[in-house]
């Protein structure tokens, strides 16, 4: 996709966005039901997806881990994002490969610790690039791929989040 292309298709949404901001807030959803075992089966716009327990904490490590899960999101968005920053900046990237890490310390999430904290300690996201840009360029990049990655930026900031129960019907 060249610039212009990328313009096209998003300038009457800006547009769009600026005049009438309501528009532009829309919730995602996702949804999944408890599985066999210890499992979730998620139903994804691609398929069904079944996950289960990291062999860290007992799983057998056949199903999908939501840890790696939510750092394949984090990839996901930070490559489409920086695909589109490139292709409006005209950068040319001849290859991108994103690769997350993620540090976790499992004696939290199995109760071992009450001093571990549950969930991930640090992620780090790094962009292989083959490209002729200058050091300028690649760190505009990075900012606004930073900036504009919706998955980076909730990790970031931490969204406000709640929880909660109901009863089925019937």
């Amino acid at each position: 996709m060249k610039a212009e292309d990328l313009r096209a298709v998003q300038v009457p949404l800006k547009e769009r966005y600026k005049a009438d901001p309501e528009a532009a807030m829309i919730t995602l959803q996702a949804q999944g039901r408890a599985g066999d075992g210890v499992s979730c089966k998620i139903e994804t716009g691609k398929g069904l997806v079944v996950a289960g327990l990291h062999p860290a904490t007992g799983g057998t490590g056949l199903q999908a881990c939501s840890g790696d899960m939510l750092l394949e999101a984090l990839v996901a968005c930070a490559g489409v994002t920086l695909n589109a920053v490139a292709t409006a900046l005209g950068i040319a990237l001849r290859e991108a490969v994103v690769r997350a890490d993620g540090d976790l310390d499992f004696r939290g999430t199995l109760g071992v610790s009450k001093e571990v904290p549950v969930g991930f300690q640090a992620i780090r996201l790094h962009f292989l690039l083959d490209t002729d840009a200058d050091d300028e360029q690649l760190a505009t990049l990075l900012r606004l791929t930073e900036r504009y990655c919706v998955v980076f930026q909730t990790l970031a900031k931490g969204p406000s989040i709640s929880a909660s129960t109901s009863r089925m019907s019937g």
